[in-house]
């Protein structure tokens, strides 16, 4: 007899003690999610931070920016048979200032070993652009 997705749930929480009407869990940075203008943030820091950025670009400081850009640090590879997946890092934000340059923005409440060492791949792959952490 195969169970149901429903039922494997009920099984794990019966077995782990959880109550199935109370799924609320705290997140593992304890941040809180928030929505703005129906955009879905990771942290009351980061939603705070868009808002900021929406005055910015209104006000002319900017020329505009974007949410979650993604950036290859290591491209996927095959050895020996066995397929890697590339190495990835998604900002937070990313800012096209008025003298054209450009700036990543990741808004942290503190800096995890795994964001340091995708930071080291990410100024070593990426000379051009300027890296910035908002604590």
């Amino acid at each position: 007899m195969r169970w149901t997705e429903e039922q494997y749930r009920e099984y794990l929480a019966k077995k782990k003690g959880i109550p199935l009407d109370k799924p609320n869990r705290r997140s593992k940075y304890n941040n809180q999610k928030t929505v703005v203008d129906g955009i879905q943030f990771d942290s009351i820091k980061e939603a705070e931070y868009y808002c900021k950025l929406k005055i910015l670009k209104k006000a002319g400081e900017i020329k505009d920016f974007g949410l979650q850009p993604r950036f290859e640090l290591q491209p996927a590879f095959e050895k020996n048979g066995k397929k890697f997946r590339p190495i990835t890092y998604v900002a937070d934000f990313v800012i096209v200032n008025n003298d054209g340059t450009t700036d990543v923005v990741d808004v942290k409440g503190f800096e995890t070993q795994v964001f340091k060492i995708k930071r080291k791949l990410f100024e070593y792959k990426y000379p051009d652009l300027n890296l910035k952490v908002v604590k």
